[in-house]
């Protein structure tokens, strides 16, 4: 089962997960940014920068090692997904600026993520490591898998709107399900060492989560002066593709070690969204009611 989820399964549901990103672009998404271009390069620098470096922090603090270190790394060099754009919505935050990180974000991983997951898996495991990542391959699935669906959604909007826009809940939920199963297959396959290794990651991964989420939101509040924008920013960089981080850990390099930060993590960002969208809504009913 392990396997055919992670070789079979896992690149398909990727697939579609990325073709509902691109039913959700509109052209106005795209005149969005170039009329906002302050509020999309805080959430792009936020995404591809601040991220990698508070989740080289937490490594460090935490004193994660070898694996359960490279496979954080790994989660943080991804991009957001649909479940972004989603609690923005639910956040009533910007959500035409959440779609445009999720997709141009998405353009520019298949090129950031190889190389600087290939130096992590150096750093933390040491030069005379095994364990190689294929750039060439990894570029080439990361295209196949998540700029060329987006492309395709993208079309498939264009021509037909309505099918696309009843299609876009099934997908979500779709995607959540892939995620929960593969959790469930990476678990089975550790066995015993599956506690220990969540003893290790859970704290590092909840500190990597609660931190650039708070960093986020107030890059947003004191760069932009946009609660609405800081909203976005927020969920942009606290919710993760957790399953293309586990696509390159399991069907890639086939380590359920590496594994297991990105599964603790994808589900902890569901529990730290749910609450600041509560957060959120509760201050907008507070500032209602103050009018």
């Amino acid at each position: 089962m392990f396997e055919t989820l992670t070789q079979i399964c896992l690149p398909i549901a990727l697939i579609l997960i990325m073709t509902g990103v691109g039913m959700t672009l509109r052209p106005a998404n795209f005149t969005e940014v170039v009329r906002q271009p302050k509020a999309f390069f805080v959430g792009a620098l936020a995404q591809l920068l601040l991220l990698p470096v508070t989740a080289l922090l937490v490594i460090y603090l935490f004193d994660l090692q070898a694996e359960l270190a490279v496979g954080l790394f790994i989660l943080a060099l991804c991009p957001g997904g649909t479940t972004s754009n989603l609690y923005s919505y639910l956040a009533k935050a910007d959500v035409g600026l959440s779609v445009a990180l999720t997709a141009l974000v998405g353009f520019v991983t298949p090129f950031s993520l190889p190389l600087l997951a290939a130096w992590a898996i150096e750093l933390f495991l040491g030069e005379n490591t095994s364990f190689q990542l294929p750039l060439l391959k990894t570029w080439l699935t990361l295209m196949l898998v998540g700029v060329l669906p987006v492309l395709l959604g993208m079309w498939f909007n264009f021509k037909w709107p309505e099918a696309s826009a009843r299609l876009q809940p099934l997908i979500s939920r779709f995607s959540v399900i892939v995620l929960v199963l593969l959790i469930i297959s990476i678990a089975t396959d550790l066995g015993a060492d599956l506690w220990l290794f969540l003893q290790k990651t859970g704290p590092a991964a909840l500190a990597l989560n609660v931190l650039t989420m708070v960093a986020g939101y107030w890059a947003g509040r004191l760069l932009l002066r946009q609660e609405k924008q800081a909203r976005t920013i927020c969920l942009e960089v606290g919710l993760q593709n957790g399953t293309l981080a586990l696509m390159i850990t399991t069907g890639i390099l086939q380590n359920s070690a590496m594994s297991i930060a990105p599964s603790v993590y994808s589900l902890l960002m569901f529990m730290t969204a749910s609450v600041f969208t509560v957060w959120v809504l509760r201050k907008n009913k507070l500032q209602s009611s103050l009018v």
